[in-house]
């Protein structure tokens, strides 16, 4: 899809890479565009309207998309991660990882079942899901994050099948870190931000249904048929 004269919402939108996507957005020439945020008036950036939206919150959710009934682009980008040190041992490991799958995977449904109907009306247009290189691979001290990503991406391809025939094109976005706020403790390689939405966006113009966005991201995929696949050693953080 194009996205001169496109409505995008970005959830997630407030800082980080959500507001690299909306700037990169509003830069290429989308009419107009949402950020989904918890708190409105923490947003002030020249051409980014934001907008009230918990992604946890089905009521939430719902508001959000009888006020932005004009989108034709949905960037689900919100997510959330915790560190378990003790790795998959961790005794509170069910409870850490409710609350990032309720974020990270439940909140993408939730938002995508409510703005889907909102898109089709207007006549079709494009869903982004941020995912992950971690769809592929785990460390056990981020175990929960890379379970949620895992299960947001089966659910992205089979939303995509859901959506072929109906006008919607589905990408989803593979990143290993980025240089935000999620990860600023971490001694780590990190992409920058507004260089991976340019990609993307590019991808999602060009009609790709998923982006690569870095090299790292590409070995791990290349890997994952293989005998020696990434994720069956990957390094260790922390």
């Amino acid at each position: 899809m194009k996205i001169q004269d496109s409505v995008a919402l970005v959830t997630g939108g407030n800082r980080g890479f959500g507001l690299a996507v909306a700037k990169e957005l509003r830069d290429r020439g989308a009419k107009k565009v949402y950020v989904g945020v918890r708190n409105p008036a923490d947003v002030d950036h020249e051409g980014i309207v934001p907008i009230r939206l918990d992604v946890s919150d089905a009521e939430s959710v719902a508001a959000a998309a009888e006020r932005c009934g004009d989108v034709t682009l949905l960037v689900n980008n919100a997510g959330t991660g915790r560190v378990h040190l003790a790795g998959t041992l961790d005794p509170d490991l069910v409870e850490l990882t409710r609350q990032v799958l309720d974020v990270n995977l439940y909140g993408m449904i939730r938002v995508s079942q409510a703005f889907v109907p909102v898109i089709v009306g207007n006549g079709g247009g494009g869903i982004v899901n941020v995912i992950s290189d971690q769809a592929w691979f785990a460390r056990p001290i981020i175990a929960g994050y890379g379970m949620s990503k895992a299960a947001a991406w089966n659910f992205t391809n089979a939303l995509r099948m859901d959506l072929r025939d109906r006008g919607v094109e589905v990408l989803s976005l593979h990143v290993g870190f980025m240089d935000t706020d999620l990860v600023r403790d971490l001694d780590v390689p990190k992409s920058d931000p507004r260089r991976i939405a340019a990609v993307t966006l590019d991808g999602l113009e060009e009609g790709r249904e998923e982006v690569l966005a870095d090299e790292q991201t590409r070995l791990v995929k290349r890997t994952v048929s293989t005998d020696d696949g990434y994720y069956l050693n990957p390094p260790a953080l922390g």
